[in-house]
């Protein structure tokens, strides 16, 4: 692709939109400015190239009408001299000169258009080097920053995460608490109903000893 073509993506290009497309903005940083200096290297050589042929250009023009003025001179001065053959030649030769003169008018107006491009694009270009050079810094300190950021949001969510892991801990525990409740709840009403079923056990086979023992002392009171 010619430089020239290129001149339309150049002029319109953005560096800021450039970054912010970017995946990875610091290397984008540095491929920015290896690709813009090496544009401008191409566009110096060529702007050179472009600014001689603007002056051929003009010097061509500039020669054809001189000729022109030239010849329209000198035909007057045969006329003057009464030599009307002589002026003749001149005028064809002005006619000659004068045919020519609109081609290198449009050669010359077209490399003076080259040119102006091209020394615009020099200047954009030294123009978003300089930004993009006396902003690296800044740009790539920032990226530092945002990237411990983004760990220190991953160390946040490790966090949550334990807290979540120590909520669940602590509800199973609770769980096994409330288990290990019921199970020795139910083993203390099972040592109690096996006690009390000993102690009816044990009444149904003893006497009722009370009403012999309270009428022994009342004969031991009357002396019998």
């Amino acid at each position: 692709m010619g430089i020239l073509t290129r001149f339309k993506d150049i002029m319109s290009s953005n560096i800021n939109a450039l970054l912010d497309k970017a995946e990875d903005p610091e290397k984008m940083i540095d491929q920015c400015l290896r690709n813009l200096n090496s544009d401008l290297g191409k566009v110096k050589s060529e702007t050179a190239a472009i600014m001689a042929e603007e002056q051929r250009a003009k010097r061509s023009l500039d020669e054809c009408n001189e000729e022109i003025l030239k010849m329209q001179s000198y035909a007057m001065k045969a006329l003057e001299a009464n030599n009307e053959a002589d002026a003749r030649k001149f005028l064809e030769q002005k006619t000659s000169y004068s045919s020519r003169q609109p081609g290198l008018q449009e050669a010359y107006d077209l490399a003076k258009t080259n040119a102006a491009h091209m020394r615009q694009m020099h200047d954009k270009l030294v123009k978003d080097i300089n930004e993009l050079e006396s902003r690296k810094d800044m740009i790539k300190g920032k990226i530092a920053v945002a990237k411990t950021q983004e760990r220190i949001n991953k160390m946040g969510s490790s966090v949550v995460n334990a807290n979540n892991s120590m909520a669940s801990f602590e509800k199973y525990e609770e769980m096994a608490d409330k288990a290990l409740d019921r199970a020795n709840a139910m083993a203390e009403l099972n040592r109690s109903s096996s006690d009390q079923n000993i102690d009816d056990l044990m009444k149904k086979y003893a006497s009722d000893t009370s009403i012999d023992d309270e009428l022994a002392a009342l004969k031991a009171n009357l002396g019998k």
